[in-house]
């Protein structure tokens, strides 16, 4: 059994799942990779089927529909711990974290971090192919959600993380119901509030360069509107 699981939530990636397997298998030799797949029009999951068939280190998991990240990275979160692996990442299908940076993430982890995220808000860290639209609305997203809820983590939108198996099973996640953004900041908040270390390692994040962005203005507006819901249940 692999010590660490990377979940790679997808929907319509066929042109990017083979690269991006590749380059996280080799990245991480101690890592296995579970893609959640959302029923892809595009036939992503057929892709990942034939790649899961020639190694035995890709799992798949097939969902009904376009059922969102939030929900994907938490049954992701279930397979993992009821597979017993130690750590659990989460990662982006479309390069846009690279896989570089496993190793080091995995290494804070061991070291005695309850989750490491991969940060672009720290000195070292930042993005690549952003428009300053794009800048302005993460960087005061996680500004605007640390100050709501008095956290210190930098980049509380990140969506490249390693969770120890420890925080996970802590979290209740069957009652954590956000998605994009919202669901990265509620992780982070509520691994927090239940007295576990987060640590952050900086990252340079690339936009995609093949596919379209799941990106939308519901996802924005979840997101503001879930950080008074969780300061106020605090």
């Amino acid at each position: 059994m692999a010590k660490a699981l990377i979940i790679v939530p997808t929907y319509n990636e066929a042109e990017n799942v083979r690269g991006i397997a590749e380059r996280l298998l080799e990245a991480l030799p101690v890592a296995d990779v579970l893609f959640v797949d959302d029923n892809s029009p595009d036939g992503t999951g057929a892709i990942l089927d034939e790649m899961a068939a020639q190694n035995s280190r890709i799992h798949v998991m097939h969902r009904a529909g376009k059922l969102g990240l939030g929900t994907a990275y938490i049954e992701g979160f279930g397979w993992g711990l009821a597979r017993d692996y130690g750590y659990l990442f989460e990662m982006d299908a479309d390069g846009s974290h690279d896989p570089k940076y496993l190793p080091q993430m995995l290494a804070l982890a061991e070291d005695g971090a309850d989750a490491v995220v991969g940060s672009r808000n720290i000195p070292g860290g930042g993005t690549v192919n952003w428009g300053i639209g794009r800048k302005l609305l993460s960087k005061g997203g996680s500004f605007y959600a640390r100050t709501i809820l008095g956290i210190e983590v930098r980049d509380v939108t990140a969506g490249f993380v390693c969770w120890s198996r420890r925080v996970l099973e802590a979290l209740e996640l069957s009652t954590i119901n956000s998605n994009g953004y919202s669901f990265q900041i509620e992780m982070k908040y509520r691994a927090l509030q239940k007295g576990f270390r987060i640590v952050e390692t900086p990252i340079i994040f690339v936009d995609r360069r093949v596919g379209q962005s799941k990106m939308s203005r519901a996802i924005v507006a979840e997101a503001l509107l879930k950080v008074w819901g969780l300061r106020f249940r605090r």
